[in-house]
């Protein structure tokens, strides 16, 4: 009997998945010059495509050239070339599986090196305790950001399509800008954009109505959405029923759980509150509060390993599941899955006693990884967490130096409110 994790789904947009399984974003930090993708990313992805998932999601797009992830992040904005990002949608198609880009906007999340701009619901900083210094400090945004910001995911979606990608995944989780809006612990505004929740969910509800408006109806749409944000008195599992209800009517073809942010990095299996969490499948006791009112289809990522896992999740109801870690480390895990079999081997986890810092280090061993198999190269998941994080370290400064080369190169002048073109 063939698995369901083998069988396609129909999307709302009219799309078909080849199956069930995604490889889930992940933040390459690969941008070539002028944050554009260039060779290493393509040799990533058709790595991935060619290991038998029926969906890849990129890692994080930025919407806005002068608010980054990270310096080696890619941007997607008005004035960028549509050239490398066709020659990306064209390798994440190669193995006969869909692509879509994730978008995105850090927010507050954005290191204190950085150029460009830092800002937030509200002037609320990211508290990681002695490490809280590694982020700049946000400004709350005005009414007119807000509008060219919203303004902005269209336009990197609207281009996107052009390019040649399949959908967009609107990124509102892991404590970035639009996860930012939503959680009452950083949102502490108190015009239409803050209070109740329906004001905190009305920026991600604008980006995702622009974004349905600038891209064709084939299109898929998709939104990344915590299921906590593991924070006593943030965002919990009710607020997210009641968002993906709010998504429903909108047009939107998936919604993909998630959980944490910076403060508290569930999404590495460890939250700040220590909430227990199973080995496997994070998120998936949230997920099945979710799935039975969920009116949208659900992708569940977090911890998951094994096929075995990966059944019990769709047999939860979810109807994709979302790996991370695992395929950087076995990028054909699908077609291993296919023929019954498993992982050679798999990444141990960071348990460092500072969880930010275990955190960077667990994320730094993902992107070791994917920097091997960028390079045309097998997996090393043994690296020790210190060397990656060192190697990570060089890495990022000397990708800040690009960066801040080219945003002075590029920069127009108007203090972050760039013109906002079609």
């Amino acid at each position: 009997m063939t698995s369901e994790l083998f069988s396609p789904l129909p999307l709302r947009s009219g799309q078909t998945l080849n199956n069930r399984i995604a490889k889930a974003a992940m933040e390459e930090n690969m941008a070539g010059d002028g944050q554009l993708p260039d060779q290493r990313l393509l040799t990533l992805y058709r790595r991935w495509a060619a290991g038998g998932t029926g969906l890849l999601i990129t890692g994080n797009v930025m919407v806005h050239a002068e608010a980054l992830t990270g310096p080696g992040g890619v941007v997607l904005d008005a004035h960028a070339p549509l050239k490398p990002f066709a020659a990306w949608a064209e390798a994440g198609k190669s193995g006969g599986g869909a692509i879509w880009m994730q978008i995105n906007h850090p927010g507050r999340q954005v290191g204190s090196d950085m150029p460009g701009v830092v800002w937030g619901p509200s002037d609320i900083g990211v508290d990681l305790g002695r490490h809280s210094s590694r982020f700049g400090r946000p400004t709350a945004m005005t009414p007119q950001q807000i509008e060219d910001t919203v303004a902005r995911f269209a336009v990197t979606a609207h281009r996107a399509e052009q390019a040649g990608f399949d959908g967009v995944e609107v990124h509102a989780a892991h404590g970035y800008l639009l996860s930012q809006f939503l959680s009452p612990l950083v949102n502490k505004r108190t015009d239409r954009w803050g209070g109740s929740l329906e004001n905190r969910a009305r920026m991600l509800l604008d980006v995702v109505r622009a974004v349905r408006a600038a891209v064709s109806p084939s299109f898929a749409v998709a939104v990344k959405l915590n299921s906590a944000d593991f924070q006593r008195g943030g965002f919990g599992a009710d607020d997210a029923r009641q968002v993906i209800a709010m998504l429903e009517p909108l047009g939107v073809d998936l919604v993909e759980l998630s959980g944490g942010s910076y403060e508290s990095p569930a999404m590495t299996g460890r939250p700040a509150d220590d909430r227990t969490q199973a080995r496997e499948a994070y998120f998936l006791d949230l997920a099945e509060e979710l799935v039975g009112t969920s009116p949208v289809p659900l992708m569940l990522t977090g911890g998951i390993t094994r096929r075995a896992t990966a059944e019990m999740v769709l047999d939860s109801g979810v109807a994709v599941v979302g790996m991370g870690t695992a395929l950087a480390v076995t990028p054909d895990l699908p077609d291993r899955w296919r023929g019954h079999r498993e992982a050679d081997r798999q990444m141990a986890p960071v348990t460092w006693s500072d969880k930010a810092l275990a955190s960077a280090a667990g994320m730094a061993k993902v992107r070791h990884q994917m920097r091997r198999l960028a390079r045309g190269g097998n997996p090393r998941p043994g690296t020790h967490p210190a060397i990656a994080l060192l190697s990570e370290h060089r890495k990022q400064r000397a990708s800040l130096r690009g960066y801040r080369a080219w945003l002075s190169a590029s920069r127009t002048g108007d203090g972050g409110g760039a013109a906002v073109q079609g």
